[in-house]
């Protein structure tokens, strides 16, 4: 189907407002931009409880955002992480996501600050996601949080470490994941699927910016072929905990998305995925703007409460 019309106009709004793809700006340009950009949208609802603090890393401490809904502690817990392709936006930039995800899922969310490139080129933030996890897991009782129910969440690059963690979990025996939510996920270092070569260009994310993230993340084009860096790539999925896939029409990434679904399924993984038609990729985090916003969370959330019950 044709772009919506809400994502026709945020699209021409920034072209007006002369927003810049990321690879025509410097690391630290693209970072104050994103800022701008999502801060400019709908804040998301309140929920009962927000408190920052850090925890511990494998190379320091690792600023969390926590976020606690209505209801009787111990809550169980998404462990989120953010998105925009390893080197840029932070806790701020994908507050309302996870403010939706907290009320609508009736979870506690820990979204982490995972280190970014190129300062922390891979594996920092595969192994900041991991720790922040097993952290959480061990650590409920200073949370409030159940760590025995937890579930890792993320987007884009948020999606890539949400599953890549849960993968590190079973290869280092823990912590115990029930379930994976990963939306419009990076998920194989490969530029030759047909969504790259349809959304290239002119629909937010695009074929050189997905180049320029790569060559900020990566040391390496071997290390393309990591299984934690592509994901899709691991020889064998089974044993992994449930999954639900969320992609969109106009995004270089859909294909990627909609094949580690499909690999999920082939290996016995419980897997949901959904397509949303007419919006591209990032629009997980337009609420407020996009009316598909809020359905994918909320189907997110539902998927959540499937994977708990």
């Amino acid at each position: 189907m044709p772009l919506t019309p809400e994502i026709e106009a945020l699209l021409k709004a920034g072209a007006e407002a002369g927003i810049r793809p990321a690879e025509e700006l410097s690391v630290a340009d693209a970072r104050e931009q994103i800022r701008a950009v999502c801060l400019s949208r709908d804040p998301g609802p309140k929920v009962d409880d927000v408190e920052n603090r850090t925890i511990p890393g494998p190379s320091g401490e690792i600023p969390v955002r926590i976020y606690y809904p209505d209801g009787q502690a111990p809550f169980p817990v998404l462990v989120y992480f953010h998105g925009s392709g390893f080197v840029i936006a932070d806790l701020d930039t994908h507050d309302n996501i996870c403010r939706e995800l907290t009320n609508l899922s009736g979870c506690a969310v820990v979204s982490v600050d995972y280190r970014l490139a190129p300062e922390n080129p891979y594996p920092a933030a595969p192994e900041d996601a991991y720790a922040a996890t097993q952290w959480v897991s061990e650590n409920g009782n200073e949370l409030n949080v159940d760590g025995t129910r937890l579930i890792t969440v993320g987007d884009s690059a948020g999606g890539n470490l949400a599953t890549v963690v849960a993968l590190m979990a079973l290869d280092r025996g823990g912590p115990n994941i029930i379930g994976q939510i990963l939306i419009y996920p990076i998920t194989d270092y490969n530029f030759d699927r047909p969504s790259y070569r349809e959304n290239a260009s002119g629909y937010g994310l695009g074929l050189a910016t997905m180049h320029w993230y790569w060559g900020h993340y990566l040391t390496s084009e071997s290390d393309g072929a990591d299984i934690y860096v592509s994901p899709i790539r691991t020889p064998d999925l089974s044993g992994l905990p449930p999954a639900h896939v969320v992609t969109a029409e106009y995004d270089p990434l859909r294909d990627e998305g909609e094949a580690y679904a499909e690999a999920l399924r082939a290996a016995n993984v419980s897997t949901t995925s959904m397509r949303y038609d007419g919006v591209i990729h990032g629009f997980a985090g337009m609420l407020g703007q996009v009316p598909e916003a809020r359905e994918a969370i909320t189907g997110c959330a539902k998927a959540i409460k499937s994977m708990l019950a």
